[in-house]
């Protein structure tokens, strides 16, 4: 029982690594606030959680309005008193497409839920934090903020931001007992990404980009969920402004 009374906040935990992130944390005993703009999936989370013997509630909120997320945090406040830990999980990934023929619809959408999204979340989680004098946060980016990615130019972007936002935060409120961290996955298997819709998208796509891990594979999201809740325990204490590639050695 490693979270055992301890708030975590998840953001897109309706579906996807969220989901699972969310019945990681729940297993350890923490009280889970799931958070999505997916009222359904992210009721559906809550009762995986609740059949399991957790403790969970939903809040839905839109990660790309600030009021929206700052109620959010107002809301877990004021049920529970604190918010020990945040996951800025939500994002999208966009409309593959090359650099001159991205649309400025797709360029600004993206930016606002996976960039602007991270930012709202961590000041007024951060806000918190320092009333508290702790907290934990880890942001979810990707191996596509560590490098480039063809035709993915809004998403690697945005993804950049998180790493480079993770760092400067870290930075900033080490010596406030607030530890920042952000992973950043390769392709792993969710609602977002399966090999199926690879292959409606190109033929033999998804062998393509499996041939690029050298573990020959994709992720599975209790993978990055064991990494997340790594960060966020004791044993992670003196790590923070860490961008943990979990990515079967692509980035290597």
């Amino acid at each position: 029982m490693e979270f055992k009374d301890k708030t975590v906040l998840i953001t897109g935990s309706g579906s996807g690594i969220g989901r699972v992130t969310a019945l990681t944390f729940a297993k350890e005993g923490a009280i889970v606030i799931v958070s999505d703009i997916n009222e359904k999936g992210g009721w559906e989370t809550v009762g995986l959680i609740e059949k399991a013997g957790g403790d969970a509630t939903f809040i839905k909120a839109n990660v790309a309005e600030y009021s929206e997320v700052e109620n959010l945090v107002q809301q877990i406040v004021k049920l529970y008193g604190k918010l020990d830990i945040a996951i800025n999980n939500a994002g999208i990934g966009g409309t593959p497409a090359r650099t001159a023929e991205i649309s400025l619809e797709s360029w600004d959408q993206v930016m606002a839920v996976n960039a602007t999204g991270v930012f709202y979340c961590m000041r007024a989680e951060i806000q918190q934090m320092l009333k508290q004098n702790s907290g934990v946060i880890v942001n979810i980016a990707s191996i596509a903020g560590l490098q480039g990615l063809p035709n993915n130019l809004p998403y690697v972007a945005s993804k950049h931001a998180v790493v480079g936002m993770t760092k400067t935060a870290a930075v900033e409120y080490a010596r406030k007992n607030i530890r920042i961290n952000a992973v950043c996955p390769v392709f792993t298997v969710t609602p977002l990404f399966n090999p199926e819709m690879m292959e409606e998208i190109s033929a033999g796509l998804s062998d393509k980009l499996k041939a690029g891990i050298p573990m020959k594979r994709f992720a599975d999201p209790i993978e990055m969920a064991n990494a997340i809740t790594w960060l966020c325990s004791d044993k992670a204490s003196f790590v923070t402004g860490l961008a943990m590639p979990i990515d079967g050695g692509l980035t290597a």
